[in-house]
């Protein structure tokens, strides 16, 4: 079933919220200049913070989530899709983006494969994909946080289909087509999330790779 809103769309992010938007903020910036790039940002959430954050630095931005603000669709550098990343994917030109960032999203995704593979073919060559998942160290915090300290939303946790250590998803990630020797994998916000930046090689391949 396809998500009826986008993260922050109903509520105002708490100080958890915040805080781990910029975790993850910091690692996508360890791996990403921005700068005259082509942007996608997949399960962007409703405001898309971070890729608002570096706009005025990307050649073009593509924002995916199940619903969007007015404003990113009106914004020049921006093209705003809402729908499932299943829907919108396939409809994205290969080779046409030149950074992917997923963040805190292929857990809802009962088919994260089926993205991953996705990331692989609309990258151009030299490109990277910017993932980052929760770990099931994570899971007992975030439904702390959700279901008894109330600061989360708990519709957020209960939407989870899965929780990934590094070892889960790494040979997720070869198996979309990203090679071994281009994927770095490791555990990030205090080891309750796994982060992954997977580049792409100058003569990319953007066949099917399942």
């Amino acid at each position: 079933m396809t998500r009826a809103v986008s993260f922050g769309e109903e509520w105002q992010m708490t100080p958890v919220d915040r805080f781990g938007v910029a975790l993850s903020g910091r690692a996508l910036h360890r791996h990403a200049r921005f700068d005259g790039d082509r942007v996608g940002d997949f399960g962007c959430g409703f405001h898309a913070t971070f890729t608002r954050s570096v706009l005025d630095r990307v050649a073009h931005a593509t924002l995916v989530d199940v619903s969007l603000d007015d404003g990113l669709h009106n914004h020049p550098k921006v093209t705003a899709l809402e729908g499932s990343l299943v829907q919108v994917l396939p409809t994205l030109p290969a080779a046409s983006l030149d950074v992917v960032m997923c963040m805190s999203v292929l857990e809802h995704l009962w088919e994260p494969e089926v993205a991953l593979a996705e990331f692989h073919r609309i990258l151009a060559p030299g490109g990277v994909a910017l993932l980052g998942v929760p770990t099931w160290f994570g899971k007992r915090w975030l439904e702390l946080s959700a279901f008894r300290l109330n600061l989360s939303p708990p519709a957020e946790m209960d939407d989870h289909k899965n929780y990934y250590d590094p070892n889960d998803l790494w040979p997720m990630l070869v198996r979309a087509g990203f090679l071994p020797s281009n994927i770095t994998c490791r555990r990030f916000k205090f080891g309750l999330g796994t982060f992954a930046a997977c580049r792409v090689g100058p003569h990319h391949d953007t066949g099917a790779s399942a």
